[in-house]
């Protein structure tokens, strides 16, 4: 029999073969008993102290499948060396790709402006009425904008022809440089060439010590004033006091940002505080679409012994 626990944090549940026993688990609360004899384990939502007490209780998994597309919290938490660990890749593409798109929108179309103005009761004559396609010095359309998405792998390939379809011109980053989907993707070598004459500069890097803090101060110096920074990868990967820096001495027009090293935001952060940071809560993944199919194919792997899908090296 192959016990797999399964977090009460999603809904539904997968389709499991013959001889499967599947062990709906609290992820608030602490390791079940039957963590001890579990070959599988979901992660979905799990607190950092009790994701490590549920890989020192389990010391039989075999296998750990985050609904993440980032496995950094699991690659963390202590579990067997033994244990293949494998990711969420692909079930956040179109819901992180749609909240990346609308706050990108509401940098270049001011949507924080609107909102201040409108707390003032205020007609903002500045944002409205008739105004030129590109004023000097701004972005305030998609429309010939270049854009830059440094992490170019499925929710970029998602979100490329989106922006595409408004009228951007995408470009990609890359560790390797090529086409992907349909798109030019440069490698980091090339950002010296690429970032002077980006507008929009869009984060989906994952969480690695290569990419700690990789948009920071020397990124950062290579975009134009004009250009916005939205970052939805990992909070790591932005060095938040270059880019509060920047944005303060207006060396970059603003940024929008969805992940933070620190989460939640910590109440006496002055991202919170800042006219041109937009402050989103971790609010573009949360939902996994397909789970559900991911796992079940995978747990059908799992009993046959075949190699599982969105295996994360270690």
């Amino acid at each position: 029999m192959t016990t797999i626990l399964l977090p009460r944090s999603v809904d539904g549940a997968p389709r499991v073969p013959h001889g499967v026993r599947v062990v709906p688990y609290d992820v608030d609360a602490p390791p079940p008993a039957d963590a001890a004899h579990a070959d599988a384990l979901v992660v979905w939502g799990n607190p950092a102290d009790r994701l490590r007490e549920l890989a020192a209780a389990a010391p039989r998994l075999r296998w750990v499948q985050t609904l993440a597309a980032g496995p950094d919290a699991v690659l963390a938490a202590g579990f067997a060396a033994g244990a293949v660990v494998t990711n969420g890749r692909g079930l956040h593409d179109a819901t992180v790709a749609e909240h990346v798109l609308a706050l990108t929108l509401a940098c270049v179309r001011r949507v924080p402006e609107l909102l201040r103005a409108q707390a003032e009761h205020r007609w903002a004559h500045e944002l409205g009425g008739l105004q030129p396609l590109h004023p000097p010095g701004e972005v305030r359309t998609l429309v010939g904008a270049q854009v830059t998405v440094w992490g170019f792998g499925s929710i970029a390939a998602r979100l490329a022809p989106l922006l595409t379809g408004l009228g951007a011109r995408v470009t990609g980053v890359a560790t390797t440089a090529g086409e992907r989907h349909g798109y030019h993707v440069v490698a980091p070598e090339s950002l010296a060439e690429l970032l002077p004459r980006t507008d929009v500069l869009i984060g989906l890097l994952p969480a690695l010590d290569a990419t700690r803090h990789a948009i920071g101060a020397r990124v950062l110096d290579l975009l134009p004033s004009r250009a916005w920074v939205v970052n939805a990868g990992r909070g790591t990967t932005l060095d938040e006091a270059a880019l509060l820096a920047a944005v303060r001495a207006g060396a970059v027009a603003g940024a929008a940002l969805d992940v933070f090293e620190t989460e939640p935001l910590p109440a006496g952060s002055p991202l919170w505080d800042e006219p041109r940071v937009l402050v989103s809560p971790h609010a573009a993944g949360g939902r996994p679409v397909g789970w559900q199919d991911l796992v079940a194919d995978n747990v059908a792997r799992f009993v046959a012994g075949e190699p599982l899908r969105n295996v994360v090296p270690r």
